[in-house]
């Protein structure tokens, strides 16, 4: 397919939530920015949407637009057009598209939530949305716990690379009658927009998305799905946050520039960023480290990432993500499964268990006994 066929599909990214499942991190920061494998989440769904071909990118923004305009800027970093559209309020994913008309015209999109991380990326399906006849295509993968998602009743073999119909579309049902759920992913053709003026707001006063897409399908359009091979998550909590970055951190590639200070035992992949300092320390990959990090005495990972301008002396830290500016001194026992915020001090105070699960917002101080 030519590239002049993928570029009439335009991407809006949803950055608008307030990441209530990550807090105490999103009340000072955007849940779309924090990083995973050192890379902000919203930084994959820009690098998916490019690696389609797509030029023209809407990112519906919120209470957290500042932080979220700063870190993307024009998009020229990912050769992009971006386009910022805020929302007075998470009114609903079916309301984002709706104040998100001028920007898309009657031209098709695919809607893509700023906080899913698809393996693999998107470029598939756009290519596949782009050539067909479809209205609408959703994406869908196999749960072991649908009854928490959005779940799609589709016709026809459910194989990964096949595009059964969709007959209904119910949201978090006690008795699903298929494993499918619906993933942050969804393509649309102009339709769209006449089936979200015909819909009213669900219990939660939010216009829904799978309202929309049941009203499609009710007026007899063409609405189709693509069951995703790989894996998905949705990292608006901590354990598939860190799940997440487990995951990715298995693809990074082992990288000690050269001329580093790094007096310590490596195992495995591991890749540090520049003006880093390890001492006397064991770092079991895969693990990320980034710029002017200080490690002294201390054990890191496996399945660790760092941000930049950290110290850790005296700690044990795996499967865990540390953000910038963080402090781990003396802690002498194990922090695992953790998320540390910007700026966070975190000390020992007296002896204490044999390990510690943490999840600590931007500038706190904590004492460990």
């Amino acid at each position: 397919m030519g590239i002049e066929v993928i570029r009439q599909v335009k991407g809006l990214i949803l950055s608008g939530g307030k990441g209530t499942r990550l807090r105490p991190i999103t009340h000072t920061s955007a849940k779309q920015l924090v990083p995973v494998a050192n890379k902000p989440i919203l930084f994959y769904a820009l690098e998916a949407l490019r690696d389609a071909g797509i030029r023209d990118v809407g990112i519906v923004v919120g209470d957290t637009h500042e932080e979220i305009r700063a870190a993307v800027g024009d998009g020229s970093a990912w050769s992009l057009n971006v386009t910022f559209i805020q929302q007075e309020a998470p009114l609903g994913l079916a309301h984002a598209v709706k104040i998100a008309r001028d920007f898309l015209g009657d031209e098709r999109f695919i809607m893509y939530l700023g906080d899913n991380l698809v393996k693999g990326g998107v470029t598939h399906v756009v290519e596949e949305f782009a050539a067909g006849d479809a209205n609408a295509e959703i994406l869908l993968a196999h749960v072991p716990n649908p009854s928490e998602f959005g779940v799609a009743e589709v016709e026809g073999d459910c194989g990964p690379l096949d595009s059964p119909r969709v007959i209904r579309l119910i949201e978090k049902p006690k008795e699903p009658k298929t494993d499918l759920a619906l993933v942050g992913v969804y393509l649309f053709d102009a339709t769209v927009h006449e089936a979200i003026a015909n819909i009213k707001p669900s219990f939660r006063n939010e216009l829904e998305i799978t309202d929309a897409i049941q009203y499609l399908i009710d007026q007899g359009r063409h609405v189709v799905s693509h069951v995703i091979g790989g894996w998905w998550k949705d990292t608006g909590k901590l354990d598939d946050l860190l799940e997440a970055n487990r995951i990715l951190l298995g693809e990074i590639e082992h990288c000690i520039p050269d001329g580093s200070d790094v007096d310590s035992q490596i195992n495995g992949i591991v890749n540090i960023g520049m003006g880093t300092k390890v001492i006397n320390s064991t770092i079991d990959g895969p693990v990320i480290v980034g710029a002017n990090v200080t490690i002294k005495n201390a054990r890191i990972g496996p399945f660790t990432a760092i941000s930049d301008r950290v110290t850790i002396e005296a700690s044990e830290v795996e499967h865990s993500i540390i953000l910038e500016g963080a402090t781990i001194r003396g802690i002498g026992k194990k922090i695992v499964d953790s998320l540390i915020g910007k700026d966070v001090e975190v000390v020992r105070d007296g002896d204490g268990p044999p390990a510690y699960r943490l999840m600590l917002g931007d500038s706190s101080r904590v004492a460990l006994q």
